[in-house]
C-alpha cells in the first residue's frame, strides 16, 4: 500500500499522541496532527517524533469552520482520522455545553469540510479518502447480565452527557456516510490505559494519589466493570481499520480484559507497594488510601466489548495482557513524574 497523508484530529491527547508516535515510527506514512489544545492536549507527550519530516502540527478548533477548510487545502490529506473530543464523563455533568460544542457541532464541521474537499478530489484520490470517526462503548449504556457483551448492532442508550455526545456523532458520521456517500468508518473502543494519559483518569490518578499520600477515590462500591484496553494495541487498531476496513461499517474494539474499578485501583496499589515500597510517613499499604465517596449520577454498571467482528475480519486481537500492560504503565508515571506535573496544572488552570 502506498504511503498515505493522515489528517488526525486531537493528536495531542492521549490515544492521538499514541497513535502518531505508532505511524511515524512503524510506518511510511505522514501525518498533520490539528489539535485546539485544550487542558487535555499536550505536545510534550510528542516530543520523540516532533521533529520528524513526516510530521507537521496545526493548532486548530475543530469547530473553527475557516481554519478547517485551510488545513484540507493546505495539506490535502487522503486519510482523516476524527479522535478530538471532550471525553471526561464527571466533567461532562459538570458543564456539558462544551461536550456538545466539541463532540457534535465539531464533528458536523469537520463532517462537511471534509465533504467539500472529498467531493473536489480527482477520480483515484476520492476513491482512496477516508473518514475514521473514532468513539466509545459508552454510547451503548451498560449492560445488564454477566455475560453480555456490547456488539456493533447493541442499540444505543448513553448515559452521560459525554456519551449522548459522543452518540450523537456516531449520528451524524452514518448520515453522512447514507446520504452523502461520504467514505466513513466508526470504532468504538472499552476504556484506554498506558502512557501518558492525563492524570484525571482512574489509573493515573491512582498512581500519583498513591505516591503522594492522598485519597484515591472510588465511586460507589467499586464494583462497576470495565473492560482495559491498552492504548498501544488500541491505536494498531485503528490504522488497521481506517486502511483495511469496509466502508460504512462499524467496528467494536475491546481488551478482552474486564475488570471491576476497585480491582484495578487495589492491583496498582499493589504493584506500587512492590515497586515503590518506600511511602509517605504513616502509610503501610497504598491500598490503604483507598476511599470510597458518592456514586456518580447515572453511572454505568458494566461495559464490554464483543470485538469478534474486528478480529474475524480484520485479523486484530490485542496484544498486552492487562498484568503487563498495568505493570509498563506504572513504571512509565514512576519516570515521568515531571511529565505528570507540567499535565496536571496545565489541567487546573
Amino acid at each position: 500500500m502506498s504511503d498515505k497523508k493522515l489528517l488526525i484530529t486531537g493528536g495531542a491527547g492521549f490515544i492521538g499522541s499514541a497513535l502518531i508516535r505508532h505511524i511515524i515510527n512503524n510506518t511510511e506514512h505522514s501525518v498533520i496532527n490539528v489539535d485546539k489544545l485544550t487542558y487535555a492536549g499536550n505536545l510534550e507527550s510528542l516530543a520523540s517524533i516532533e521533529n520528524d519530516s513526516r510530521y507537521k502540527f496545526e493548532q486548530v478548533d475543530i469547530c473553527d469552520a475557516n481554519e478547517i477548510k485551510r488545513v484540507f487545502n493546505e495539506h490535502q490529506p487522503d486519510i482523516v482520522i476524527h479522535l478530538a473530543a471532550e471525553s471526561h464523563v464527571d466533567r461532562s455533568i459538570d458543564g456539558p455545553g462544551e461536550f456538545i460544542q466539541t463532540n457534535i457541532v465539531g464533528t458536523y464541521v469537520l463532517l462537511e469540510k471534509a465533504r467539500d474537499y472529498w467531493s473536489n478530489l480527482d477520480s483515484d484520490k476520492k476513491d482512496n479518502f477516508r473518514f475514521h470517526h473514532v468513539s466509545t462503548d459508552e454510547v451503548y449504556g451498560d449492560l445488564e447480565g454477566a455475560d453480555d457483551l456490547f456488539t456493533e448492532n447493541t442499540p444505543y442508550a448513553p448515559s452521560s452527557p459525554y456519551s449522548a455526545a459522543k452518540a450523537s456523532s456516531d449520528h451524524l458520521v452514518r448520515a453522512w456516510h447514507r446520504t452523502f456517500k461520504l467514505p466513513t468508518l466508526i470504532t468504538n473502543c472499552s476504556n484506554n490505559y498506558g502512557p501518558f494519559q492525563f492524570p484525571e483518569k482512574l489509573i493515573p490518578l491512582t498512581i500519583l494519589n498513591a505516591l503522594e499520600g492522598k485519597p484515591i477515590p472510588i465511586y460507589g462500591d467499586g464494583k462497576q466493570v470495565r473492560d482495559w484496553l491498552y492504548v498501544d494495541d488500541h491505536v494498531r487498531a485503528l490504522l488497521i481499520v481506517v486502511l483495511s476496513g469496509n466502508l460504512g461499517e462499524t467496528y467494536n474494539i475491546g481488551g478482552h480484559n474486564e475488570i471491576q474499578n476497585i480491582d484495578v485501583i487495589k492491583t496498582v496499589c499493589q504493584i506500587l507497594d512492590e515497586v515503590q515500597p518506600s511511602k509517605i510517613k504513616g502509610i503501610s499499604k497504598y491500598e490503604n488510601l483507598i476511599t470510597f465517596v458518592n456514586d456518580r449520577p447515572g453511572h454505568d454498571l458494566r461495559y464490554a466489548i464483543d470485538a469478534t467482528k474486528i478480529s474475524n475480519e480484520l485479523n486484530w486481537m490485542p496484544d498486552e495482557t492487562f498484568v503487563r500492560g498495568i505493570k509498563k504503565t506504572i513504571e512509565w508515571y514512576l519516570d515521568n513524574i515531571i511529565w505528570c506535573e507540567s499535565t496536571q496544572s496545565k489541567g487546573n488552570k
